[in-house]
Formats: structure tokens, C-alpha cells, sequence
């Protein structure tokens, strides 16, 4: 049965990990901003935590104070099923996802319920791959992964760019992000498993690699460029070896309108050498030290999950992701742009991702998917709308 299909389930929406830093920032959103008919629930392992919140969510909307409370385990899959079975739309911020993810997936794709989650894991999303998105072709789910700022900007960016340039030919696009926002726990708590699996990353990868099939008759790539002073932006470039590039390729393979042979590659912007070098020298030394159990356990115990900064730190982070698009002769420049990325904007983009796949007209798709092949202009405009600029700055 395909969720579309499940008007009779009790909930259209129902967030799982509601009570952590980002999932709390999500409940609230959508106490805001969803619809009066929306039958949404929130979820989590602890009742007391659980019943804390609605009180938190009472105060924004006081129609909130009667919102339900599933209760419920990563490590229970009696549980997750049952959650799975209640909702059309089921969205997570229980990470890292490649230690807790995994059996609600399984749960949704069985059920043919449609899984968002936030995760900026590749192996997670290889594993899941392999293992779920056969049964979710079969059973009508979406199974869509990285749902916040990874990587919606970089995905939903690149998919505005390809619109502006010409259809049926060979495009190159290159995204280069500047931020200045700070982490929250469970954030440092999936770079930290993440960097530290990189023998299991690439034993996923190349599983994936023998059970996807290969695009016939086009080209979609998303290598990882070089260091360099980039021209378009008046910045160092570093090339960012994250999961974004490879969302943002699955989608161009997925979608003829980005071309023939599609390129895209994706960098962090940084306007001083100095500062270029420093963080090379940083992320190589982080690579190294995550490697040794010990030091992942010390990084992860000095910052908890549940925290993150505060509303007044949040409210002075913004992020802008520009996008240099050529093909065909023409000559394109994009900005994605918004306030606070880790939080904030990622608590947005995650809840209307989860209204878009409840209540908008979307393309049938099914199986594990990303946000432009699933939800494309839909959510676009969705964000548009909720205050993130997608925008053409310049063209030639």
C-alpha cells in the first residue's frame, strides 16, 4: 500500500526524536506553520521528555495541548513497526543514523510509509540503499535522506540552476558554501561516527555500486575538485568531500532535464588563504584523531546531544550557497541563501519536506529518492515561501 494511499492511519506526520535539539526546533515549526487539518504526532523513547515538550508546543499553539505522544525506541523494532504502520509520513532526527537508523527504515519501507531523515551519513544511505529500496519500490515508499541543510540547499540549488540554462546539452555546475553557524551535540556526534568509518564508507559504497543499476546513454558525475583561488566567487575554494555532491548526481541521473553529461563539484568558500590552510590542517588532523575509539568517545562526552546553541547565537548565523551554472553557451550564477543552516533552516526545510511529501501533487516516485527527484518545484516553493532565497544573481 503506498502511503498516498493511507488516509485511514492516524497520523499524516509523526516526528521521531521530537525532544532532541533540532527535532524540538522541527515540533515547533510545524505547531506553527501546519496545516488545521494536519494529524501530526510527536515521538521518542521518553514520556516525561515527550509530555515536556507538548507543553512547550501548547505555549506556540494551544491546540497543541491535546497533540499525541507515540513512545517509542530506535532499538525497538516491535515499536517501530507499530509507528510506521500509524503514519503516511514518518521523519526522523534519531542519529547517527548509521548506529539508530537503520530498523525504521526497514519499518517504513515494509509499511509503504515515507521516511525523511537529516542525515549527512554516506553510509548510511549506500547501506540503506541495498538493503530497503527494493521493498519500497515495492510497497509505494519514499525513502528520502538528508532533509536539512544536508543537502537541500546544494540539491534543490543545483535543480534551480539547471533551470535557467539550456535543455539537452552538457552542464557544469559548481556550488561554493560560506557559513558562519555553530554545531549542536548530535551533529558532532554523526561527524564523528562518520569520519571515523571510513573503511566501512567505502566497503557500502562499493555495494551500492553493484546493486545500482548504471545510467544508459548519459552522464552524471560529481568528482571531487581541486584547491584553488576561485574567480566567480573572489574566494579559496576547498573542495568538500560530503554527501551533498552525491545527492545532487542521483538526482541528475534521476532527472533528464539536467542534460547529456551532467558535472557538478562542491566547495567550501573562504575569502583568506590563512583561514583556507587552517582549515585543511584541521580536517586532516580530525580524519586522523577519530580513528582511535578513545578520542571519538572524549570528542562526542565533551559536547551531549540535546544541545545546541542559543536562540540569540542562531538568530545572528546565516548561511548563501552560490552556484556558477555553463552549458550551452550561457553563463549562469544562483545564490541559495537563509538564516541559521544547522538549526533553524534545517528544522524548516525538515518539516516542510514532510508537509510536502503529506499534502502536495508530487511526481510518483517511490524507493529511496532525494528531495528534487520526490518533491522538485513543490518544495522549492515551499521554502521560497517560508523565507530561504533561491535566486538568480546574474546570467550571460
Amino acid at each position: 500500500m503506498s502511503s498516498r494511499n493511507g488516509t485511514d492511519r492516524p497520523y499524516d506526520i509523526v516526528l521521531f526524536g521530537a525532544t532532541g535539539f533540532v527535532g524540538a526546533l522541527t515540533a515547533e515549526y510545524l505547531a506553527r506553520h501546519a496545516p488545521a487539518d494536519c494529524r501530526w504526532a510527536v515521538a521518542g523513547r521518553s514520556r516525561e521528555k515527550l509530555e515536556r515538550l507538548r507543553e512547550r508546543l501548547a505555549a506556540v499553539d494551544p491546540r497543541c495541548a491535546s497533540l499525541p505522544l507515540v513512545q517509542a525506541d530506535a532499538d525497538d523494532p516491535a515499536a517501530l513497526r507499530e509507528l510506521a504502520e500509524s503514519a503516511r509520513v514518518v521523519a526522523t532526527t534519531v542519529g547517527p543514523y548509521v548506529s539508530y537508523g537503520e530498523e525504521l527504515v526497514a519499518a517504513c519501507a515494509e509499511a509503504g510509509t515515507d521516511y525523511l531523515d537529516l542525515t549527512g551519513e554516506p553510509e548510511f544511505v549506500d547501506l540503506t540503499y541495498v538493503r530497503h529500496d527494493a521493498r519500497a519500490r515495492e510497497t509505494g515508499a519514499r525513502l528520502v535522506h538528508a532533509c536539512g541543510f544536508d543537502s537541500i540547499p546544494y540539491d534543490l540549488g543545483v535543480y534551480f540552476t539547471v533551470q535557467q540554462l539550456p535543455k539537452d546539452v552538457p552542464l557544469r555546475v559548481d556550488g561554493f558554501v560560506r557559513s558562519n553557524a555553530m554545531f549542536s551535540g548530535g551533529t558532532l556526534a554523526s561527524v564523528v561516527t562518520a569520519m571515523g568509518r571510513g573503511p566501512q564508507t567505502l566497503r557500502a559504497a562499493r555495494d551500492r555500486r553493484l546493486h545500482e543499476p548504471r545510467l544508459v546513454g548519459r552522464r552524471a558525475r560529481a568528482p571531487i575538485g581541486s584547491p584553488r583561488f576561485s574567480r566567480e566567487t573572489g574566494a579559496w575554494a576547498l573542495p568538500l568531500p560530503t554527501l551533498d555532491p552525491r545527492i545532487v548526481s542521483r538526482s541528475a541521473a534521476a532527472l533528464a532535464r539536467y542534460g547529456p553529461d551532467f558535472r557538478y563539484r562542491n566547495y567550501a568558500s573562504l575569502k583568506r588563504l590563512p583561514m583556507a590552510l587552517g582549515a585543511v590542517a584541521a580536517v586532516g588532523a580530525g580524519v586522523a584523531a577519530t580513528q582511535i575509539p578513545a578520542v571519538r568517545r572524549w570528542l562526542t562526552a565533551r559536547y551531549e546531544p540535546g544541545r545546541g546553541p542559543s536562540p540569540e547565537r542562531r538568530a545572528k548565523s546565516w548561511f548563501s550557497v552560490r552556484f556558477v551554472g555553463e552549458g550551452g553557451g550561457r553563463r549562469v550564477f544562483t545564490e541559495v541563501s537563509g538564516g541559521d543552516p544547522g538549526y533553524d533552516e534545517t528544522a524548516k526545510m525538515f518539516a516542510e519536506s514532510a508537509l510536502a511529501l503529506a499534502f502536495d501533487a508530487l511526481p510518483p516516485t517511490s524507493g529511496q529518492v532525494t528531495t528534487a527527484v520526490a518533491m522538485g518545484d513543490a518544495l522549492l516553493e515551499r521554502l521560497r515561501t517560508a523565507g530561504i532565497a533561491f535566486r538568480v544573481a546574474d546570467s550571460r
